[in-house]
C-alpha cells in the first residue's frame, strides 16, 4: 500500500492516550466515548480523504461523503447510551437518543435547541462555555430536578448530557422534611417540660401541693410522650435498615393475632372491645413475630381511638388471592376524607393534629407499619368513608411447605 492508504496508527495511539488521561482526569466515560469515536472516525475521514487525491480516484458521483460518515458515527455513539443525550450542530439539535426522545418528544431531530429545550435555565447552558453545568427544576414535569451538562466535541458539535436527579432530590427533601418533624414534635413536650418545672422551681413552696403535683403530672405525661417518640423513631430506624432482609421464621399467623387481641381484652364485666374471626384456615407465613404483633396492635390501637366507642373493633383473618392471607382491622367511626388516605403512611401526618396528639399518637404508627409489610413482601391497603368507618388490611403471601 502507499503511504497514504496507510492506517493512521499514530493519530489512532494519540487519540487512546488522550482517552486515558480524560478518564484519570475524572471525566465522564460516556463523553470520553463520544469524544473517542469522534475522533477515531475523524482519523478515517482524513485517510479516505487522502485515498480521493490519488490519480485513480473514484468519478464524483461514487465518493463518500465524509461529513455524513462523522455525522452518523456521532449519532450512533449517542444513540448507544442509556442515558439522554443530545448532539447539537451550531443551533440545531442532530440527533438524540431513545433516553432523550423520550423525554423531551419524539420529534426533537431537527427542533432549535432552545426550542426543544424549552427551560430558561436549560435554555442559559448553551450560551456558557464547555464543561458548564446547570440545574433545571421542572424541565419535564412539575416535580423533576435535571442536571445539564454541555460538552464539546469540536467548533461546531456539542453534547448535552442530561441526568434525572429526582430520586435523590426527593430523598434529601424527605431528609430535609424528616429532620424538621421530628425537631418540632420533641421540641413541644420538651418545652412544656422546661415550662412547669421552671415554675416550680421559681416558685418553691408557693405552690401549694394540688397545684405542684398537677404540674408534675403533665412533666410526667409530655416526658412519656417523647419517650413513645424515641421508641418510634428508633423502630423506623430499624426498620429501614434491615427492609431488605426478608424474615425466614414460620408463624402461625392465627395464633399470633390472638395474642394480640388478648392485650385488649375488657376488664371482668366489661364490654367486649375486640372480636376476633379468623375461619377455619390456619395460614402460616414467614416473618418476624415481634414486628407482625406490633403491626397489628398498632391498627387496633387506632381503631379504638379513633372509633365511635360504642362499636367493637373486628379483626378478620381470610384468605386471599396468589397465595396470600389477609388480615383485616375495621372501626366505625368518623372515617377520614379521601385526600388524606394516599397520605396516611406518611411520617409525622396527621388529619387531625389536636385529636392525635391529645390521644398519644406519634403521627410515625403507620409509617412503621408500611415498613413492617414492605420487608415482609405485603400489600396494606387502607378503605374509609366518612361516617361509616375505616378498614385497614395487609396481605402478606403465605409461607411454602
Amino acid at each position: 500500500m502507499s503511504g497514504n492508504r496507510q492506517i493512521p496508527w499514530a493519530g489512532m495511539l494519540l487519540a487512546l492516550l488522550t482517552s486515558i488521561c480524560l478518564v484519570w482526569a475524572s471525566v465522564s466515560l460516556l463523553i470520553v466515548a463520544v469524544v473517542a469515536g469522534v475522533w477515531f472516525f475523524s482519523l478515517w475521514a482524513d485517510r479516505l480523504r487522502s485515498m480521493e487525491e490519488e490519480p485513480a480516484r473514484q468519478p464524483i458521483s461514487e465518493r463518500p461523503d465524509l461529513d455524513a460518515i462523522a455525522r452518523n458515527a456521532m449519532e450512533a455513539t449517542v444513540e448507544s447510551v442509556s442515558i439522554p443525550m443530545i448532539l447539537t450542530d451550531e443551533t440545531r439539535i442532530r440527533a438524540a437518543n431513545a433516553a432523550a426522545r423520550a423525554v423531551l418528544g419524539k420529534h426533537l431531530v431537527g427542533q432549535d435547541t432552545r426550542i426543544a429545550l424549552r427551560h430558561p435555565d436549560a435554555i442559559r447552558l448553551l450560551d456558557q462555555p464547555d464543561g458548564s453545568t446547570v440545574t433545571v427544576p421542572a424541565l419535564t414535569v412539575s416535580d423533576s430536578v435535571w442536571h445539564l451538562t454541555r460538552h464539546g466535541i469540536d467548533a461546531r458539535y456539542r453534547v448535552i448530557e442530561m441526568r434525572d436527579r429526582t430520586a435523590e432530590a426527593d430523598i434529601s427533601r424527605a431528609h430535609t422534611d424528616f429532620v424538621a418533624n421530628a425537631s418540632h414534635e420533641l421540641r413541644t413536650p420538651l418545652s412544656s417540660i422546661i415550662g412547669y418545672v421552671e415554675t416550680l422551681s421559681d416558685a418553691g413552696d408557693k405552690v401549694d401541693g394540688a397545684l405542684t403535683q398537677r404540674f408534675l403530672g403533665t412533666v410526667l405525661r409530655e416526658a412519656r410522650r417523647m419517650q413513645t417518640l424515641l421508641a418510634d423513631l428508633m423502630s423506623l430506624s430499624q426498620l429501614e435498615a434491615e427492609k431488605h432482609d426478608l424474615p425466614e421464621t414460620r408463624i402461625e399467623l392465627p395464633q399470633l393475632a390472638q395474642r394480640v387481641v388478648r392485650e385488649f381484652a375488657p376488664a371482668p364485666g366489661g364490654a367486649i372491645r375486640v372480636e376476633f374471626e379468623k375461619g377455619e384456615d390456619a395460614p402460616v407465613v414467614r416473618g418476624d413475630a415481634k414486628q407482625l404483633e406490633q403491626l397489628l396492635r398498632n391498627f387496633i390501637d387506632n381503631a379504638l381511638k379513633y372509633g365511635d366507642g360504642e362499636t367493637p373493633v373486628r379483626v378478620v383473618l381470610k384468605p386471599a388471592p396468589r397465595n396470600m392471607t389477609e388480615v383485616s382491622v375495621t372501626d366505625t367511626g368518623a372515617g377520614i376524607a379521601p385526600e388524606h388516605l394516599p397520605h396516611l403512611t406518611r411520617r409525622f401526618y396527621r388529619t387531625d393534629p389536636g385529636r392525635s396528639r391529645a390521644a398519644g399518637g406519634t403521627g410515625l404508627g403507620l409509617a412503621i407499619c408500611k415498613h413492617i409489610v414492605e420487608r415482609h413482601r405485603g400489600r396494606l391497603d387502607i378503605a374509609s368513608k366518612l361516617g361509616v368507618g375505616t378498614t385497614v388490611s395487609v396481605r402478606l403471601p403465605l409461607a411454602a411447605d
